[in-house]
């Protein structure tokens, strides 16, 4: 594995993004200061995806700035827990009943439930953590009360798929989703871009398997609980000779963890979250992940939750950038004294080159406006 350098946390972000989830509420009066502006007459709510809170991914970080508004705001929170898709809809509406203020649901699946439910309900405002609202087939819709939070994750994953080749030590690197959605496959488009853009500044030819941005098809596996298909399909990659990998399936990716903890010198790219902060309790799924592509959720819910208590909630979507500090790469934490002064360099370079046009990263999933 060739070396690395603390110089992450120059290209680590730190802005904002929202979430939301439910199955039957659990609440809690808020408590904490108010120094923020907020009241305890104001009620956050979130309604999470089939994952859950523990998810150490988007719902978990979601999750986090609910937590923080209350603590912080004083703000009355409530959430509900989804274990499946059919507990999006009647959890939404428990937090409509239960007198919430404020909305948030977590991920592009929750979309036309959340969309139903703010058009049902046009005194209730709602946001959304990785989509817009939809419809009941589907299909994107702007809606007064509802304010969607996306992130531009490819930009940050750019970063990785060219960190990934400058590392790789067999020349061959890999990428799987849970699920086929756009906020799934922005991260491995970015990914792609970022290992091709390696290869055609150096020269070189590092492969990457499990994703075809130019037909969108590759390695799905369908599922964002079922881990043992995480390990599955991540024994293959590492079998065929990749040494790093980047999960994005949310729990699932779990399964490429305990896949790279038993061989040498195999890899972890993480996403959403900073992968080696949620797994402090596993020291050794620690010692092989090398970054995470983060998007800032924690910051972002708190940051909606704060202006909506303040009586100025709109529907304007926020998107998260490099730019911004929305999207970003974690340090290196195990492998931050390994990376050459050189490629830290390049790194920071690229991200500003990103930033000012000089490198265009698309894909057919990026947020509008991004």
């Amino acid at each position: 594995m060739k070396s690395f350098t603390r110089a992450l946390a120059l290209i680590g972000a730190g802005a904002l993004t929202l979430a939301a989830c439910g199955t039957a509420p659990e609440e809690s009066a808020g408590g904490g200061s108010s120094d923020g502006g907020g009241s305890s007459d104001y009620k956050a709510c979130m309604v999470s995806d089939s994952g859950g809170w523990d998810d150490k991914s988007f719902n978990e970080s979601s999750y986090n700035g609910l937590l923080a508004a209350e603590k912080n705001l004083g703000v009355e929170t409530a959430s509900a827990e989804s274990t499946t898709t059919s507990d999006f809809a009647p959890n939404i509406n428990n937090m409509v009943t239960e007198g919430c203020d404020l909305v948030i649901t977590v991920g592009f699946l929750l979309a036309p439930a959340t969309g139903n439910a703010a058009q049902a309900n046009e005194d209730t405002n709602f946001a959304i953590v990785d989509s817009t609202a939809q419809d009941a087939d589907g299909n994107p819709i702007e809606v007064e009360n509802v304010k969607p939070i996306e992130f531009n994750t490819a930009e940050a994953a750019f970063l990785a798929g060219y960190l990934a080749a400058s590392m790789t030590e067999t020349g061959k690197v890999a990428t799987y989703g849970g699920m086929n959605i756009p906020t799934v496959t922005i991260f491995m488009d970015g990914y792609v871009d970022g290992v091709a853009y390696y290869n055609e500044t150096k020269g070189e030819d590092v492969q990457v398997l499990g994703w075809n941005k130019e037909s969108q098809e590759g390695s799905i596996v369908g599922t964002f609980e079922d881990q043992s298909k995480g390990k599955a399909v991540s024994d293959e990659f590492y079998n065929a000779g990749a040494d790093i990998i980047m999960p994005v399936a949310g729990p699932v990716g779990a399964g490429t963890l305990a896949s790279a903890k038993e061989g040498d010198d195999r890899t972890v790219i993480w996403v959403d979250a900073d992968g080696y902060e949620t797994n402090s309790s596993d020291a050794a799924a620690q010692e092989v992940i090398l970054t995470s592509v983060m998007k800032e959720m924690t910051t972002a819910v708190e940051d909606v939750i704060t202006t909506s208590s303040e009586g100025e909630f709109d529907a304007a979507p926020y998107v998260g950038t490099l730019e911004n500090g929305g999207v970003g790469l974690a340090p290196f934490h195990e492998y931050e004294d390994d990376v050459p002064a050189e490629l830290v360099t390049e790194l920071d370079t690229l991200k500003q080159d990103i930033i000012d046009g000089k490198v265009t990263v698309e894909s057919t999933a990026s947020p509008q406006g991004a």
